[in-house]
């Protein structure tokens, strides 16, 4: 994964350097497994990559809160979510395969509902079969994904457009760089596979509408 521009953040008053923005979009190669090679995890519209409408440059903000668990209706997922920091060597801590059902939030970011992109990962499938994140490339954009928090609060973010790239030119600004919106990125493995690991990573973009009581 090549070095990304220093000048992506994260918002909510969380600097996120360069470097581990590097770090963080690195996690997402090692999402996936390849135990579909017949068929693989569905991969995204051509009409999806493009926004349903201009992205907003505000909307509705929440204050901080540790998320606890996310839906998305539309692909039947329906997980706690666990939480990933850095690792002692500065890389990103992976899900563990064992829970690779689980999605997991990046906690040195924003928390969903916060200004700026709050980031969530999953695998795309292991070695038994798919996990949380396979269908995540037949989101398309006005889908709802639900975030619980621990504040009893339910964020509901629209999906705005959803795309595979290659791993050799991750869009870490687009992903991690700063909005001013509560934003929502979902991460994890897609495209083609080459035998040993997927070339590309599925990623979904979509900003709060709003929220409600669990």
């Amino acid at each position: 994964m090549p070095v990304p521009d220093s000048s992506a953040r994260p918002r909510g008053g969380r600097l996120l350097t360069g470097t581990a923005a590097a770090l963080i979009a690195a996690g997402s190669a090692v999402l996936g497994f390849d135990a579909c090679q017949n068929s693989g995890p569905p991969r995204p519209a051509p009409e999806a990559a493009r926004p349903q409408a201009a992205t907003p440059s505000s909307g509705p903000v929440l204050a901080a809160s540790t998320p606890v668990h996310v839906d998305i209706p539309r692909i039947g997922v329906h997980s706690k979510l666990l939480s990933l920091g850095l690792q002692h060597d500065g890389t990103i801590a992976v899900p563990p395969l064992s829970e690779a059902q689980l999605a997991s939030w990046y906690d040195k970011g924003p928390t969903p509902g916060e200004r700026g992109p709050a980031v969530i990962v999953g695998h795309v499938d292991t070695k038994k079969g798919p996990a949380v994140f396979f269908k995540l490339g037949k989101l398309r954009p006005g889908d709802i994904v639900d975030v619980t928090r621990k504040d009893g609060k339910v964020a509901a973010f629209s999906v705005d457009s959803v795309e595979n790239v290659s791993k050799k030119h991750f869009p870490t600004k687009r992903v991690y760089g700063e909005v001013r919106f509560a934003g929502i990125r979902l991460i994890t493995c897609g495209g083609d596979f080459n035998g040993h690991n997927y070339e590309g990573n599925t990623i979904v973009y979509g900003h709060l509408i709003g929220q409600r009581p669990r």
